[in-house]
């Protein structure tokens, strides 16, 4: 857990990856966003553009409006202008190359063109753990056995680990519900890998996302109930919001130092531990087709799932193309393309990175945009894109 996350945790729709909110809550209701379509639609019209860009300052106001949808279960994305005004200039000094190793992280909304209107959020922090330090459990096995009595068992263990120490981290993934559908989500989330492609000096050489864990009925988290509860005393979500604003000293104070046997557990909790919160399950099938996978850690405090990966091997770093710039009729219009499909389309740049999703196809080393699509971008005749398919083949597979 990071200064900036739960973020991926990715919450209900969200990071990815650690917006924590009780079913019901506006939180919880964002994890599927992109995934579906809402009976709010018609707040965003499949007419319309989102361009997803850069955070910054003057975003302020809008920010603040956005954080409070998201109730008091997301800690990495509070409604505190303090926080999020040195957030943006946290912001401000990485894309200027003013602020260290550490203390480096993007955030980027997404906007719609018509109306200018901040629709969603997201974020990359560069390093994980070298400032604060980053906790997870690690899975391990441990095998007992005796040849005199001819017993052998295998016992599964959790060990307090820094081991992702260094990563970068998927986070503060957040969409209004009224924005829900036509690919809204989808856009919002993965931009950021055509981010992470086009800068990957920038990036650790692995990338993570906290997945919110289980929940039962009652909002209660077994794993939780059952390991955390007994040594720090406190509540879940006020554990939660001291990690997740730096105070983090009480982790290494308070937790076991020793393995932890998993068959001392509940059998509930047992059952919980790497388990994906169902509203989370949507933001968790866009990362996996991007590439990460659930690895040997899980979260501290709910045994939610870490998704990892090797930033090289992304979807958008393999894949991605970078083609010229052919813009359509001036009345708007683009000629039909056979076997058109939805893509990603990002402008090449730090600061001035945009991204939109567009219906087209590669067609000669060029991609053709709307003149729409194309001011969105920033981009003229001529000028190189970077482009992915919305979805990899087979994606519904995943």
């Amino acid at each position: 857990m990071t200064r900036q996350s739960k973020a991926v945790k990715v919450s209900p729709m969200h990071d990815e990856a650690a917006n924590r909110g009780a079913p019901g809550t506006a939180a919880a209701a964002l994890t599927g966003a992109g995934a579906s379509t809402s009976a709010n639609d018609s707040t965003s019209e499949a007419t319309s553009l989102r361009v997803v860009r850069q955070a910054r300052r003057e975003d302020l106001p809008a920010l603040l409006k956005l954080a409070a949808l998201a109730g008091p279960g997301m800690t990495s994305f509070k409604p505190d202008p303090a926080a999020l005004e040195a957030r943006l200039e946290r912001v401000t000094a990485t894309l200027d190359d003013r602020a260290p190793t550490a203390e480096q992280g993007y955030l980027f909304v997404m906007e719609d063109v018509a109306t200018g209107t901040i629709a969603g959020v997201c974020g990359i922090e560069a390093a994980v753990g070298l400032e604060q330090p980053f906790y997870t459990y690690r899975k391990d096995t441990i095998v007992h056995a005796s040849r005199e009595l001819n017993v052998w068992s295998r016992m599964l263990t959790l060990s307090l680990s820094n081991d992702l120490t260094g990563y970068s981290e998927l986070c503060s993934l957040l969409l209004d519900p009224a924005w829900r559908g036509h690919g809204n989500g989808a856009l919002l989330s993965k931009t950021r890998f055509l981010f992470m492609a086009q800068f990957p000096e920038r990036f650790g050489p692995h990338v993570c996302a906290e997945l919110r864990g289980f929940f039962d009925d009652n909002g209660q988290s077994p794993f939780w109930q059952s390991l955390g509860q007994h040594f720090f005393k406190i509540d879940f979500d006020q554990a939660d919001y001291l990690t997740s604003i730096g105070k983090k000293s009480f982790v290494a104070e308070l937790m076991p130092k020793y393995p932890i046997y998993v068959d001392f557990l509940s059998p509930q909790a047992q059952a919980a531990i790497g388990v994906t919160h169902r509203d989370t399950l949507p933001a968790r099938r866009l990362l996996e087709q991007e590439g990460l996978r659930s690895g040997a850690h899980v979260d501290i405090f709910d045994s939610g799932p870490v998704l990892e990966a090797r930033v090289a091997d992304l979807r958008a770093a393999r894949d991605s193309r970078y083609l010229s710039v052919n813009i359509g009729a001036d009345d708007g219009s683009v000629p039909p393309v056979a076997n058109a499909e939805p893509y990603l389309v990002a402008c090449l740049g730090l600061a001035g990175f945009r991204a939109t999703l567009v219906t087209g196809r590669p067609e000669r080393r060029a991609f053709t945009l709307s003149p729409l699509a194309a001011k969105a971008l920033g981009v003229k005749q001529g000028d190189r894109v970077q482009v992915l398919p919305l979805k990899p083949p087979r994606a519904d597979a995943i």
